[in-house]
């Protein structure tokens, strides 16, 4: 049986870590190299680095804090947030990341999935997914969820795999930061269809929400974020109760 993964996201804007109700209603939640080291140091078997508004306003992420974080922590760590060429991902990589992820510029530019896996291998390449329902349908939303597109999520999830992306982190826009819950139907289907791994955001509230969403959600890993950056669920706590639940867990 595969391990399953615990990931805190560090949303960062100006430096600072910050977290939203469904992407919007910004508050602070730390500084993120501090936060960092005590997720390394609590357990934690990954962490996701997103600044947030870098694809916004056109900039990219900020490589000395990549540095910096990057110095704290033992475990694999993911850096998103305006990567838009090979050049930007090799200073990154450069600068400590391990991975890195890419969301609105796959979806304007699909061929950066392929040359991005090609010269860094594909375990380097996660494809972000923002997605929410309309009228039904699981529909892709870019720029940080602020700009819907007509794509279907599991049309553009099949592409990204056959495009060489080792990973997708779904976040279901609907759930994020509502705590109630991750989107457990469609991510189970994404894990039917896709042979790669596939990660879990938005919605976690609660321990049960974990359990839930690796039984029901089929998902190879959980992110959260603000359930951990305000001490909500101690990463420890969720581990054990997740090992008790018969899911297999590095403790």
């Amino acid at each position: 049986m595969l391990t399953k993964r615990i990931i805190p996201c560090l949303d960062i804007k100006d430096g600072r870590t910050v977290k939203g109700v469904n992407f919007v209603d910004l508050r602070d939640a730390g500084d993120p190299v501090v936060l960092a080291k005590q997720y390394a140091d609590l357990g934690a078997d990954e962490l996701v680095f997103l600044d947030i508004s870098a694809t916004l306003e056109e900039r990219a992420t900020v490589l000395d804090m990549v540095l910096h974080v990057a110095e704290q922590v033992n475990i694999p760590f993911t850096v998103g947030g305006g990567i838009s060429n090979v050049e930007h991902v090799d200073a990154l990589l450069k600068c400590g990341a391990d991975k890195v992820s890419i969301n609105s510029s796959a979806i304007k530019r699909p061929e950066l999935i392929n040359e991005l896996a090609d010269k860094f291998g594909s375990q380097c390449v996660v494809v972000a997914i923002d997605a929410k329902q309309i009228d039904g349908k699981w529909k892709v939303h870019l720029a940080g969820g602020s700009i819907p597109t007509e794509m279907d999520l599991f049309d553009w999830a099949k592409e990204v795999e056959e495009r060489g992306a080792g990973e997708i982190l779904f976040t279901s826009m609907d759930h994020d930061g509502t705590k109630n819950g991750f989107a457990n139907n469609a991510l189970a289907k994404l894990s039917d269809e896709l042979n790669i791994p596939i990660i879990a955001s938005g919605g976690a509230g609660n321990i049960k929400h974990f359990i839930d969403t690796f039984k029901e959600g089929k998902a190879d890993a959980a992110l959260a974020a603000s359930v951990f950056h305000f001490g909500e669920i101690p990463i420890l706590k969720l581990k054990q109760e997740l090992k008790k639940n018969n899911i297999e867990v590095r403790l």
